[in-house]
């Protein structure tokens, strides 16, 4: 049953990230997408995993909380309705998926998290936008892959500590701006 909550935990982080614009309500996304999958790889027997999952998903997520957007939550814009009903027919059809499937898969959750979580975060990124949106659902995305080997077997620690890596860096690392912003910075104007 933790599982289940798990795994729908993770795709409403997947869903706030897709349906914000704004620094808290990413970070708050990244900070669900990381809680769902570090619980995911806990009751996968990856206590290891689940440690470095959260201290890389959390590093991140409060990273993103603390710098750079607005300080607003910027939840459902206006235009955002497509937005939507991509966060729930995504949630249906990965629903119906691991279902479908849950005999050949190890974990029917996180076989859904996997999926809708890979599945919204592609469809964010290709969306374009804004970086720190992007660079948020890169970090969401890379948890989710950490996460998928275990579907197969007992990877042990090692994806689930470069996912978590990833997820902190791509947050933490600064941000690239076009040469006319440093130079106006610069130039103090």
């Amino acid at each position: 049953m933790i599982e289940v909550a798990a795994a729908l935990l993770a795709w409403l982080g997947a869903a706030l990230v897709v349906l914000a614009d704004a620094r808290r309500g990413l970070s708050l996304g990244l900070a669900l997408v990381t809680i769902g999958f570090a619980v995911l790889a806990w009751g996968a027997g990856q206590p290891g995993g689940a440690i470095a999952l959260t201290a890389g998903g959390l590093t991140g997520a409060f990273r993103c909380w603390t710098a750079g957007h607005p300080d607003a939550w910027g939840l459902m814009p206006p235009g955002s309705t497509p937005r939507l009903v991509q966060c729930i027919a995504a949630g249906l059809l990965a629903l119906w998926i691991a279902a479908s499937v849950a005999t050949a898969a190890g974990s029917p959750p996180l076989l859904f998290a996997v999926l809708v979580v890979l599945g919204l975060m592609a469809a964010r990124v290709l969306a374009g936008g804004d970086a720190v949106v992007d660079r948020t659902a890169i970090a969401c995305f890379a948890i989710a892959l950490a996460s998928s080997p275990a579907l197969a077997s007992s990877p042990g620690s090692v994806p689930y500590v470069f996912g978590a890596l990833i997820a902190a860096a791509v947050i933490v690392a600064p941000a690239t701006l076009p040469r006319a912003v440093v130079r106006k910075g610069k130039d103090g104007g």
